[in-house]
């Protein structure tokens, strides 16, 4: 949840001349979205593949011209079997909350090859009340996003795939309750994977204007869809559960600096602030315990890589088959050299399924750039 603020131009001129040309190139990469047919899967179900993970980008106007589109030629440039951006679409602060923001990032995952999935971050909905980010309500936003990113049971991408969306209405918008529709479920070689709608922000229980009203029942409906996962996956005799969603909720006392404390036996948070995730990660510890199988869960929101393993169980034994993912993600110290992503190896015949490898954009790269010949590989 680092906020950046956007840079500003001195000069409009420049400015609008970068953004016009900006919109030209992703115009003409989504093109050929409407044409692509749907994608298929013609892989056994035991044949390894690999996903690209990334999120918390863009939060500034180079991240937008450079980085993120650097990203997504690399991204493009492998045989991925789909994306998943993991949440916050700008920075935290003093960047508008607009309809213009939805639609350079909706062209920004259209232009992605393969299937592009998204799901929801705190800097593009739940702190949209901000004033420096125009001071919407957060629901309306919320809303917003639905109909700009979900309105259909199809991912985004210039290949599509169908998923399973959770089509009740249990969560509270701001006409009353609506169907959940950014919360997604798919399965591919064994593997399912689901998305869901938990933000950074305690969830939406604290910030400029706490919603306990939408956080509970949104909460419920989340919780409902992870142990529908699990069921979905022991039905389909899935090898892997991977979620994905955009908080870090902290896991225990180890990262004060990133995410809520938390006594990692009881699960409860011990900070006095308050605790919008208490309830689903009791939940997802019994759906990991039960599973016994591979479970990842993806995140972003406090943008620092890793790879570990901070669930434990009531007894305070460490849950062998749970990792914790985090993506890369703005840093603003480095900018745009930050401007990178995850590649996951997915072997289903495989003891753990996942592997992991961070993978550097060579021309983001400006602490120590690419040698020559890896930036004439990468065009």
């Amino acid at each position: 949840m680092s906020i950046s603020p956007i840079e500003k131009s001195s000069c409009l001129r420049p400015r609008a001349r970068m953004l016009a040309l900006l919109a030209l190139f992703l115009a003409v990469l989504a093109t050929s979205v409407t044409l692509a047919p749907a994608w298929t899967d013609d892989r056994d179900d035991e044949e390894s593949y690999e996903i690209g993970l990334w999120g918390d980008l863009p939060y500034s106007l180079q991240q937008v011209m450079v980085g993120v589109p650097n990203l997504i030629a690399d991204m493009n440039a492998h045989r991925l079997k789909f994306t998943v951006h993991d949440g916050d679409l700008k920075a935290g602060s003093n960047s508008p909350c607009d309809d213009a923001l939805y639609a350079q990032s909706l062209n920004f995952l259209n232009s992605l090859h393969a299937p592009a999935m998204f799901t929801p971050g705190d800097n593009d909905w739940t702190d949209c009340d901000r004033p420096s980010n125009g001071g919407f309500n957060s629901r309306e936003r919320l809303d917003r996003e639905r109909q700009v990113f979900f309105s259909t049971p199809f991912s985004l991408g210039q290949h599509r795939i169908r998923q399973e969306v959770q089509t009740e209405a249990l969560c509270l918008g701001v006409k009353g309750m609506v169907p959940c529709v950014e919360n997604r479920r798919w399965t591919v070689g064994r593997v399912t994977y689901a998305t869901l709608n938990m933000p950074g922000s305690c969830n939406n229980l604290c910030d400029t204007n706490p919603d306990p009203a939408e956080f509970t029942a949104r909460n419920a409906a989340n919780i409902r869809w992870l142990q529908e996962t699990f069921a979905a996956a022991k039905l389909r005799k899935s090898v892997a559960v991977m979620l994905i969603a955009q908080a870090n909720p902290g896991w225990d006392q180890s990262d004060p600096t990133r995410a809520p404390l938390r006594d990692p036996k009881t699960l409860a948070q011990t900070d006095g602030q308050p605790d919008g995730y208490a309830t689903f990660l009791l939940a997802l510890r019994d759906e990991v315990v039960a599973f016994r199988r591979p479970v990842a869960y993806v995140h972003g929101d406090s943008h620092y890589f890793r790879v570990d393993q901070p669930f434990l169980d009531s007894q305070g034994r460490r849950l062998e088959n749970f990792t914790r993912v985090e993506t890369f993600g703005d840093n603003q110290a480095n900018d745009n050299n930050d401007a990178r992503w995850l590649k996951v190896t997915v072997d289903p015949g495989s003891r753990d399924v996942f592997s992991y490898q961070a993978v550097n954009v060579p021309a983001n790269r400006t602490a120590v750039p690419a040698p020559v010949q890896d930036e004439a590989r990468a065009r």
